[in-house]
């Protein structure tokens, strides 16, 4: 508990933020923040960054990539890498916590 305060305090923005990127770890961010006593406006405030962002280069990827003849053929396979991509950050660090490997 102390550990994920002191996590918080210093990265707590951010990791709610970019938790909107990452599919499992979006779910349980509300509730990490809260054990880590993060204050209310400031979680709202970042979880609000956070989907605005998300939304925003949503739409615009969308926008640039969605009439590309290439992804119109092969959207399943488009979906596909999008949610591997999305999940890489997370199997990161897991293999990385497992292997035991120092953060810098």
């Amino acid at each position: 508990l102390l550990q994920t305060q002191e996590f918080f305090s210093r990265h707590g923005g951010m990791a709610v933020a970019l938790s909107r990127f990452v599919p499992i770890v979006r779910t349980f961010a509300p509730f990490v923040a809260g054990i880590g006593r993060m204050s209310w406006l400031r979680f709202q405030s970042f979880n609000v960054l956070g989907g605005v962002s998300w939304v925003a280069i949503m739409t615009v990827a969308g926008f640039l990539f969605g009439n590309l003849p290439l992804v119109k053929a092969n959207f399943g396979l488009v979906t596909i890498g999008i949610i591997i991509v999305s999940l890489l950050p997370l199997a990161y660090v897991t293999w990385r916590d497992r292997a035991g490997v120092r953060r810098g």
